[in-house]
């Protein structure tokens, strides 16, 4: 079985901001890897906000999801107790709600890899005790 790539939203900014320093290596990795990427609701708000505060269409991330590219596959409405018990765990962090939501998205989704920029993915948890495998540039 191959494993799931889930999405977080500092490649998908930089897959569409040519001044980022993730740009390139978002271009690859978007390129390299067959899809679909999974994410989040709290992940498209944060990366359509940013690219938007960027200057940047917000509307270009959301193509990706209607061409297929990238898939929203988790519901926040299904998966609220457990984002909540996550929050709950990670007070000391703290996290966001799209960091709560693709922690949750690496239990559901196994076996899996989230491709991110964010270094507290290195501190996070599934199932209580796994390490969460990530694909990021300084991996």
């Amino acid at each position: 079985m191959s494993s799931h790539l889930i999405l977080d939203t500092g490649p998908w900014v930089a897959l569409h901001c040519r001044d980022d320093a993730h740009h390139e290596w978002a271009k690859t990795q978007f390129s390299q890897h067959e899809g679909p990427f999974l994410t989040c609701e709290a992940v498209v708000a944060e990366t359509c906000f940013l690219l938007a505060r960027s200057g940047f269409d917000p509307g270009k991330a959301l193509a990706l999801i209607e061409r297929g590219v990238v898939r929203v596959a988790m519901s926040l409405a299904d998966q609220a107790t457990a984002v909540r018990t996550l929050f709950e765990r990670y007070d000391n962090v703290p996290a966001s709600l799209a960091d709560a939501c693709l922690v949750r998205m690496s239990e559901l989704y196994e076996p899996c890899r989230v491709m991110t920029l964010d270094s507290d993915f290195r501190l996070y948890r599934r199932h209580g005790r796994k390490v969460i495998p990530i694909l990021t540039p300084r991996a």
